[in-house]
């Protein structure tokens, strides 16, 4: 069966729709095993970031479609949403996922947080035991590609992220941040990059609330700041002039009222706001606020473009690279498609070698000298591996048959 994909991310979708789509926890492992029951699919693996929902998987083009169906029913969409979709079959899907793998399919171009993303989605597969020889040797071969391509390349240097990104949007409101307090909302990978960048450029005071305190407490503690619950942000909110979010919830976890209560407290002197989650953590009418500058992640892509030209020469060096190893995948791909007629092969002769041996040695029991039995061994052999090739370039000549004619001189090496 072939590799298809079937996704959607930041080049073909908004961030409305792309948090429709968004899986995360044990939706991820509920979807797999729902995947792998569709009929037509038979491995899959799913990557679902704040930029991508993508499924890869070993099916049927009619798995694909029902993969389409049970994407649209499980998660309500509006028939809309299939202009947002798009689709990859066998070679252009492992370019797509060679790119996705080095960063350069991401709206920062070589950021690295892809590439752990991308084992932790190879993981969950293998935990829910959805995956197969072919997405196995797939990923496999795609690591490996993703670190010969950030160790040949300079793809990976002088780094842009989506935090260093919302760090430096806050900069243009202020003209420092000794001053100012920052609440950042969650404690991820992403948040404590951003901590690391307000901190490194000097933040007055720094508040992180999470769900969990335990993380919240870890978190700030590195940095100096303070703690809290999600449920305290609502108190705090008043005292923020940085407010940056990146939370796996599920529905907003800061609502227009209370942005609008804090905007009130603080007598409209201006919040801004960065909301890199997807699904969104603040309520998207705060956007519409007087005094509350909102900007999501969709937002944040053209002052990433601003900011990465240094890379595109690295990135052109990493396609030539990557098309080299396309095509030696392929061609290890492809060259297992004769694998089991090789095998064959390989079994067939072995059986006559075999016979050939038996009747060779039953000559010398009886007498023969090893020098007859050898030369009848070799001329048995020689007989029966030819006698098929040879009865079928028989008919071949007298079928004018020039393609196996020539295929022959070609296998059995007598073009010259």
């Amino acid at each position: 069966m072939p590799l298809q994909i079937l996704g959607l991310n930041h080049n073909t979708a908004p961030v409305e729709i792309r948090e429709q789509v968004a899986f995360a926890g044990d939706e991820v492992s509920r979807a797999l095993e729902r995947l792998v029951a569709l009929d037509g699919v038979e491995e899959a693996l799913l990557l679902s970031t704040c930029n991508r929902t993508e499924f890869y998987v070993i099916s049927k083009d009619e798995g694909r479609e029902h993969l389409k169906e049970w994407l649209h029913d499980d998660r309500q969409l509006g028939d809309g949403f299939a202009e947002s979709l798009f689709t990859l079959d066998d070679e252009e899907a492992i370019r797509h996922i060679f790119r996705v793998a080095c960063g350069l399919d991401s709206m920062v171009l070589g950021e690295p947080q892809i590439l752990g993303q991308l084992k932790d989605a190879f993981r969950y597969a293998q935990d829910a035991d959805t995956l197969g020889s072919n997405l196995s040797r797939l990923f496999q071969h795609t690591f490996a590609v993703a670190k010969k391509i950030r160790t040949d390349t300079e793809i990976g240097a002088s780094p842009v992220s989506v935090a260093s990104t919302a760090v430096h949007l806050a900069q243009q409101f202020f003209a420092g941040f000794k001053k100012h307090t920052a609440l950042l909302v969650g404690a991820g990978v992403t948040i404590e990059l951003v901590a690391k960048h307000l901190v490194s450029h000097g933040i007055g005071r720094l508040f992180v609330a999470n769900r969990s305190i335990d993380r919240a407490q870890d978190l700030a503690g590195q940095f100096g700041g303070f703690a809290l619950p999600l449920s305290e942000i609502e108190g705090t909110l008043p005292e923020a002039d940085i407010l940056i979010t990146s939370t796996a919830a599920t529905e907003p976890v800061i609502t227009v009222a209370q942005i609008e209560s804090a905007i009130k407290a603080r007598k409209r002197k201006p919040i801004f706001a960065c909301d890199i989650a997807v699904p969104r953590d603040i309520e998207a009418g705060a956007g519409d606020l007087s005094d509350f500058y909102l900007y999501t992640i969709d937002d944040l892509d053209k002052v990433i473009l601003e900011s990465q030209g240094n890379r595109e020469a690295a990135a052109v060096e990493a396609h030539r690279l990557l098309d080299d190893e396309i095509r030696r995948y392929a061609a290890i791909e492809r060259s297992k498609q004769v694998a089991p007629i090789i095998a064959t092969l390989r079994d067939e002769h072995e059986a006559l070698r075999k016979q050939v041996a038996k009747k060779a040695r039953k000559r010398m029991a009886k007498g023969e000298s090893a020098e007859d039995a050898i030369e009848f061994a070799t001329a048995a052999l020689m007989k029966k591996m030819l006698h098929k090739p040879s009865v079928a370039l028989r008919k071949a000549g007298e079928a004018s048959d020039e393609k196996l004619i020539d295929s022959a001189r070609k296998l059995f090496g007598l073009d010259d």
